[in-house]
């Protein structure tokens, strides 16, 4: 470690923002970095603890704490407190594939399960992280490299949100021919249409974009596979396809289904991205009062982009009770918080219309239309858990009806898997949660030569994980199993001492002695 002293000598810092007030007047990023020497101390404050939980990765009461990208933090937050950028974005990288979306945009489960935050603030290690990715790009560091063989064989990745760049960037270094089909207009998914220009500039993802066509991945954009372009055309020009398309099925809410005012929350921020890049009129909340349903970070993407167009008034509802703002006893370190949060776009409405946004145990329970068709109001009804045939569940409390007015309202209560078509299109299996179906442990659907990965395997998830679904060994080798004459068998005990056949691929051109 660098600084064996650190922690105790330097205080948590992290990046400054502008205030709310002043940053709802844009749409740009509203964090500034920290000067060079400043960042150093923050990374001195890294122990190198005898275990790193922070990069570990693993499920501890039923959610995940530390990275899944299981990125190399003490490695690199030695280098950077030595100022040693260059070998500290080679470590980064090493394990991230795009560390500018997981510094701006990830929850930092890395944070969560720091020591150092176990009697005091942990590391700052998603804005170090975020420092060395842009201090390679602001060097040069980050250029374009091509490989220098081909290995012949073409894979067809649908969709480009973090799982489906991930698996490009990957397989196009392996030396694989990369096709990037994406039926928006710019590449990017969800990094480019799903999260907003203020948490994720949009330069930013084209940047990388850019960086990744320049070492050989073709991106074909406005092609819509399963519509546009059949499957089995894929499947006839590529030796392996792998689904990337996402969990964009919105779960919809019952009372607002056709009317006039209502919304699901991606088309809302879509839309108003759109405008942004091109112009247009979106979807717009200027001098209207917005009720947005769902309390999770797209709900919270909706305030912040309700109030940078104009909103009358907003509010934001949640139907499960509010978390404690400290952790349980039942919640020890270092699983991840369930503490309640305060985001960017609650901040801003707070600032603005002098009260916090959200509402607990609040659905909407009808909508209401002026003489012309048009949303005037929600009637609201408050929620409270029961058991019902051993289930706890939300129930209504009778006579807590509330009327609000309301002329957009958002759904933003998450997703039901992936799109029919899509999936329909390759006949692949679909899970209990309407996921695409695959291996145990794998990528690997039940049709031969076509893959899965990112949220349309696991379901709605974080971009980091998308990001480790992408880039997961496991899934490369199997693509590669579509070529038969490449494989070379081994074997391995378990822990439990039995035998286990493992697949290591190779070619001979590209790697002469054989595994990779």
């Amino acid at each position: 470690m660098g600084k064996p002293t650190g922690f105790l000598e330097f205080d948590r810092r992290g990046r400054p923002g502008q205030p709310p007030a002043e940053r709802i007047r844009h749409w740009d990023e509203f964090h500034l970095m920290l000067p060079e020497e400043e960042r150093r101390r923050q990374a001195a404050r890294c122990m190198e603890c005898g275990v790193p939980f922070c990069q570990s990765g693993v499920e501890l009461g039923g959610m995940f704490a530390g990275c899944p990208l299981h990125n190399l933090v003490p490695e690199w937050n030695d280098l950077v407190y030595t100022g040693n950028l260059d070998q500290a974005l080679a470590r980064l990288t090493k394990t991230n594939s795009f560390p500018e979306f997981t510094g701006r945009v990830c929850p930092a489960l890395c944070e969560a399960s720091c020591t150092c935050g176990l009697n005091g603030d942990p590391v700052t290690v998603r804005d170090n992280e975020l420092a060395i990715i842009e201090a390679g790009f602001a060097s040069g560091a980050m250029r374009p490299r091509p490989p220098k063989v081909r290995t012949g064989k073409g894979v067809a990745v649908v969709g480009s949100g973090p799982a489906g760049l991930a698996a490009a960037q990957q397989l196009n270094r392996r030396g694989h021919r990369v096709t990037v089909f994406e039926r928006d207009d710019r590449p990017g998914g969800l990094l480019m249409y799903g999260i907003p220009n203020m948490k994720l500039e949009k330069h930013v993802v084209q940047r990388r974009v850019e960086l990744m066509a320049a070492e050989g991945v073709e991106f074909r954009t406005g092609c819509d596979v399963g519509r546009d372009l059949p499957a089995r055309a894929l499947l006839a020009e590529y030796d392996a396809v792998i689904l990337c398309c996402g969990a964009k099925k919105p779960r919809p809410l019952a009372p607002a289904e056709g009317v006039q005012g209502a919304y699901f929350a991606v088309d809302f921020l879509t839309s108003a991205t759109k405008a942004l890049l091109d112009g247009g009129t979106p979807i717009s909340a200027a001098g209207r009062d917005v009720v947005i349903v769902g309390g999770g970070d797209t709900g919270n993407d909706c305030v912040g982009t309700a109030v940078r167009q104009g909103c009358r008034s907003v509010v934001q509802l949640e139907m499960m009770p509010k978390l404690p703002d400290a952790r349980a006893d039942g919640n020890p370190w270092p699983q991840w918080p369930r503490v309640c949060k305060t985001d960017y776009g609650q901040e801003e409405a707070a600032a603005l219309f002098g009260a916090d946004p959200r509402r607990y145990q609040t659905t909407v329970k009808e909508c209401r239309t002026d003489e012309s068709g048009a949303l005037c109001s929600v009637v609201v009804v408050g929620l409270e858990p029961r058991k019902e045939n051993g289930r706890r569940i939300m129930a209504e409390v009778s006579g807590s009806e509330e009327e609000l007015p309301c002329q957009l309202l958002l759904t933003a209560a998450g997703f039901l898997g992936p799109e029919d078509y899509a999936a329909d299109a390759f006949g692949v299996g679909r899970d209990g949660r309407s996921n695409v179906s695959a291996a145990p442990g794998g990528h690997a659907t039940g049709v031969e030569k076509v893959f899965t990965a990112g949220d349309m395997r696991r379901g709605q998830s974080l971009v980091v994980w998308a990001i480790a679904e992408g880039r997961a060994p496991r899934r490369q080798e199997l693509c590669l199993r579509a070529r038969r004459n490449i494989k070379a068998p081994w074997f391995r005990r378990d822990p439990k001492g039995r035998k286990e056949e493992i697949y290591v691929f190779y070619h001979r051109l590209l790697r002469p002695r054989g595994r990779f």
